[in-house]
């Protein structure tokens, strides 16, 4: 009987050598904690009681050395019924011992309930983290991964380096390793595309003019194949690739006030021009998104309010179709989908960047996020979870996280990115990654990881 004393904590081993010891009762004190060997040894031991005390939680497994307990007293304890304590609803459904009913203290919404009644499933426990997985030693300003011949691998712009730098993924080391490098001395983009079992990188560069290379089999080497229109084409921002109705296309973004964004279609001999689209408007980034089986094209421009174009099969050409709200100085446009709604993020240098959505035939604003410097935003989805990553040249970077219920990106995490120009998430095998490419520091590559804080 230890009864009505001043204890305060139990540490491990404090019961060693009693392998015969009975009945044991700790009631009437002050004890806050228990550590969790404090009961190894105890073989013998039959009749519990920890009574009266002011435990708020208990070690996990606490109780698993007592192979013979055949009472135990939790009452008159204050206990927390959050992750920490979940191992106990489960081992109070699995036990022979018996437990007189034991209430929850905290937090509000189980507070007076009988921990015995509570279900698995009323704990949240299991939550995600981005920790730094690998540090690549250059800058970049953009990131694409894709996959060729079951390989993984990452293309990475370079204009410090001046080059596009390829890497691959390593299966066993489980990292990004260098694999080929193709000169870029002005980089800003380097677009890979797999079509017709061929693999292509468009290279946009600010000086010099832009190019396209394709991996050459017979000598394992890129090969430069084309040159783009250096006229149209003037200070590149921006590629994207899609297919429309089985044919490759992809569209530059031009931020030059005498040049064109444009769209190129690949034919058997390369990529042409097939379309001039929004002359003289200095676009900041291009979005390609397909909504109710109608292909868009949404593009950003410091001088107006983001454009969208609707592709139109009879004239296989895309067609001016309005305008995004009335946002200026939208520095980037990308697109998400929950549910069976669509979603754009706009994420603006100067003011505010958006989420808005689309409802038949106009994007109505959801969320405003403050983003002072932004350059990037953006949405991407591991598993089930979906996120956004906000950077900025003046902060940190933001991590949200989505809240299906109030269709709204929460506050999740903050990541030591110095002047990201974009984030990608890689599907690694078992492995999920986040590419930061910096414009001013190494580009960190992170891994999601899940965590279950009941353990």
């Amino acid at each position: 009987l230890l009864n009505s004393n001043k204890f305060t904590l139990i540490g491990d081993n404090a019961f060693a050598g009693l392998s015969h010891l009975q009945y044991l009762f700790i009631e009437n004190n002050d004890i806050q904690a228990l550590s969790k060997a404090t009961f190894r040894g105890l073989k013998s031991l039959t009749h519990l009681s920890l009574a009266n005390n002011n435990l708020q939680t208990l070690p996990r497994d606490l109780f698993k050395p007592l192979d013979i307990l055949s009472d135990l007293d939790l009452r008159g304890n204050t206990l927390a019924c959050d992750c920490k304590i979940k191992w106990l609803v489960e081992w109070l459904e699995s036990t022979n011992t018996t437990v007189p009913a034991v209430f929850c203290s905290s937090p509000g919404q189980f507070e007076g309930q009988r921990i015995r009644d509570l279900a698995l499933g009323d704990f949240q426990c299991i939550t995600t983290d981005f920790v730094m997985h690998q540090v690549l030693p250059f800058q970049a300003v953009s990131a694409e991964p894709f996959t060729y011949a079951s390989d993984l691998y990452v293309a990475l712009a370079q204009p410090s380096a001046s080059s596009c730098s390829i890497l691959k993924w390593d299966y066993v080391e489980r990292k990004l390793r260098d694999f080929d490098r193709i000169p870029a001395h002005s980089a800003v983009h380097c677009k890979p595309i797999v079509a017709q079992e061929q693999l292509y990188v468009v290279v946009a560069q600010l000086f010099g003019g832009s190019y396209i290379y394709r991996w050459d089999t017979a000598v394992d080497k890129f090969i430069k194949i084309q040159d783009i229109d250096s006229q149209k084409i003037r200070k590149p921002n921006d590629i994207e690739a899609f297919q429309i109705d089985g044919d490759w296309y992809f569209v530059i973004a031009d931020s030059s006030k005498a040049g064109s964004t444009s769209l190129y279609r690949l034919n058997q001999n390369g990529f042409y021009s097939h379309q001039a689209l929004h002359a003289w408007h200095r676009d900041t980034d291009v979005e390609y998104v397909e909504n109710d089986g109608k292909p868009r094209l949404i593009i950003s421009s410091s001088s107006q309010a983001p454009v969208i174009y609707q592709w139109s099969r009879a004239q296989k050409q895309f067609m001016p179709q309005g305008e995004v709200g009335e946002m200026l100085d939208v520095q980037m446009v990308k697109h998400f989908k929950a549910k069976r709604d669509q979603f754009l993020c706009l994420s603006r240098y100067i003011g505010d960047s958006k989420v808005v959505r689309w409802e038949g035939q106009r994007f109505v604003e959801v969320q405003t996020l403050p983003s002072r410097g932004s350059m990037v935003m953006q949405p991407f989805a591991v598993g089930q979870r979906r996120y956004l990553a906000l950077g900025s040249d003046f902060s940190f970077t933001h991590v949200y996280l989505w809240e299906e219920e109030k269709q709204k990106f929460a506050k999740f995490q903050e990541l030591s990115v110095q002047a990201p120009r974009a984030f990608r998430a890689v599907p690694a095998a078992d492995v999920q990654l986040l590419l930061a490419p910096s414009f001013k520091a190494n580009t960190l590559v992170y891994r999601h990881v899940v965590v279950d804080l009941s353990l």
